[in-house]
């Protein structure tokens, strides 16, 4: 007679307790989005200098995923949770106690490494909460915790700021108290990492085959490189319009617009985040040799909304321009995550992916600086149309990569292969990794 197969650790309300984690650990990354025009006037600094503080954001992200990406492999799924609840927490009471600038970069950097930590941790977690015949719902759930984390805490951040009296303090209170309940919920998940696996330091590995934590290098397989690299440059290229939407939205609207809500700062930034999950959710249905051309489709169409909005100075474009680049930015994320899956080995899969979203998030950064400079130098419309021109240029120099790409190569989406620990997730979104095998083209 067939054994029957293991059971799941945790009971049923585990998985909701990590997805909460998940979604308050994020939501607390976007609660300043809608608040920034308030900590100008309160504090007295400009335009670049919130782009300085989003910018210490993304740089805190790339710093954890190079150095504690793998970390919950070998240390467990709960300790790495609960370090990045508590690291939210304590960027929460930063910001909620801030009376000056130091205050707020201090609070992003925490908000960084806390953000790395949790989107491996959590998504691990949840796979292998998952039995196998429900690993693509979890990492449904854990792509809505994810990005849903990212909307809610700029929606409701925005809110809060424009409908109650005290917006610089009441959404981080609301921020701790969700944390609170979050801790509190990790007390019915129970550690999915074997305790064999943590004593030696090292996830799958045999008894007795030591391994030290220390931060690997990037490594990008030679195989996949030219892919990756399509996938990386287009997805940091909407990553870097959202980053932008993210730091000056709030300026657009109230000086371009003459439009002070911030619930609708909080909106513009919600609808980026939103389509960004259904564009990643979108690659599982794309062929895949035009899931990325259509992405570069709707970078430069997106591009080209912003520069409309601006120049025009209206509200619908920008909107629109923040769905399509959303949609755009997903698919080619989808994309990438995809080619790491399927021509990766899988222990090598948690430091690609970690490079795949290295660059990203620098992409994320640096061009958001740049705007910041711009508008210093130039104007808001004038950085922002020169922006989406960039963006525009780099999309299509990714779409002509693809028109000439040698026939030998790998199609851009491969169909991905099974995952079985879950350093492929170490700081990836799920769509498109820790899959069963599906056919070709879906991811």
């Amino acid at each position: 007679m067939p054994s029957a197969p293991p059971r799941r650790p945790g009971g049923p309300l585990a998985p909701a307790a990590v997805a909460l984690a998940f979604w308050v650990t994020m939501a607390g990354t976007t609660v300043p989005t809608p608040l920034y025009p308030l900590y100008q006037r309160a504090f007295g600094f400009s335009t670049f200098t919130v782009t300085v503080i989003f910018a210490v954001y993304a740089l805190g992200v790339v710093a954890g995923l190079l150095t504690l990406g793998r970390l919950s492999d070998r240390i467990g799924r709960r300790p790495v949770v609960l370090a990045a609840l508590l690291l939210a927490a304590a960027a929460a009471t930063l910001f909620e106690l801030a009376d000056s600038l130091p205050w707020l970069l201090v609070a992003r950097v925490l908000s960084g490494f806390g953000a790395a930590l949790v989107t491996g941790a959590a998504t691990a977690a949840l796979l292998d909460l998952a039995p196998p015949e429900r690993r693509l719902r979890a990492q449904t759930v854990a792509l809505a915790a994810n990005m849903g984390g990212l909307a809610g805490g700029t929606l409701f951040a925005g809110a809060l700021a424009e409908w109650t009296g005290s917006p610089l303090r009441l959404p981080w209170t609301v921020t701790l108290v969700l944390t609170g309940a979050a801790l509190l919920g990790l007390l019915a998940v129970p550690e999915t990492v074997p305790a064999e696996a943590r004593r030696t330091g090292r996830a799958g590995s045999p008894a007795g085959s030591p391994s030290r934590f220390r931060p690997r290098p990037l490594h990008v397989p030679p195989g996949i490189r030219p892919a990756f690299l399509r996938a990386a440059l287009a997805g940091g290229a909407g990553f870097a319009v959202t980053g932008v939407l993210t730091a000056v939205s709030g300026l657009f609207l109230a000086t371009v617009l003459n439009l002070h809500n911030h619930a609708l700062t909080g909106l513009v930034v919600a609808l980026a985040f939103l389509s960004t999950a259904v564009g990643q959710l979108l690659v599982r249905v794309l062929p895949p040799d035009r899931a990325l051309p259509l992405a570069c489709a709707g970078l430069v169409l997106a591009a080209a909304l912003v520069a409309g909005a601006l120049l025009g100075g209206t509200l619908p474009p920008l909107l629109l321009g923040a769905c399509v680049n959303g949609l755009a930015t997903g698919t080619a994320i989808g994309t990438g995550l995809g080619t790491v899956n399927a021509g990766v080995e899988p222990h090598r899969r948690g430091e690609t992916v970690s490079a795949f979203f290295a660059v990203l998030f620098t992409m994320l950064s640096v061009p958001v600086i740049g705007v910041g400079v711009l508008v210093r130098a130039t104007g808001l419309r004038t950085a922002g149309v020169t922006f989406s021109a960039a963006v525009a240029v780099l999309a299509l120099a990714v779409a002509a990569g693809l028109v000439r790409r040698p026939r030998g190569e790998a199609s851009p989406v491969p169909a991905p292969a099974p995952v079985t620990t879950a350093t492929a997730t170490a700081t990836a979104d799920p769509a498109a990794a820790a899959a069963p095998a599906t056919p070709a083209g879906k991811a």
